[in-house]
């Protein structure tokens, strides 16, 4: 009856990543990490399984001789995340 919801993104924090980029396409890890209020090593696992799962793009570069993580949300982490909303949209509709 139910689909079962994309493990991935049922963390709360990786979530809450793939939020944030869908709205905004690209953030620096620092907006990443104010946004989402996470701990630097929390949020770096995090990304590195979104990466993983090819949700996300991450580009690591130097800005002023400091180092700049960029995450990109992916085409097909767009597409995981309209499919994740569409299935916990099916557990809210319901018929009593």
């Amino acid at each position: 009856m139910f689909k079962d919801l994309n493990p991935i993104l049922h963390s709360q924090l990786r979530l809450a990543v793939v939020s944030i980029l869908i709205s905004v396409r690209e953030a620096e890890f620092t907006y990443l990490r104010e946004k989402t209020e996470a701990t630097a090593g929390n949020l770096s696992v995090q990304i590195n399984k979104l990466k993983e799962a090819g949700y996300i793009d991450v580009e690591k570069t130097f800005k002023d001789n400091y180092p700049q993580t960029v995450c990109k949300i992916t085409p097909q982490g767009v597409q995981a995340f309209e499919e994740y909303v569409k299935d916990l949209q099916a557990y809210l509709n319901i018929k009593k």
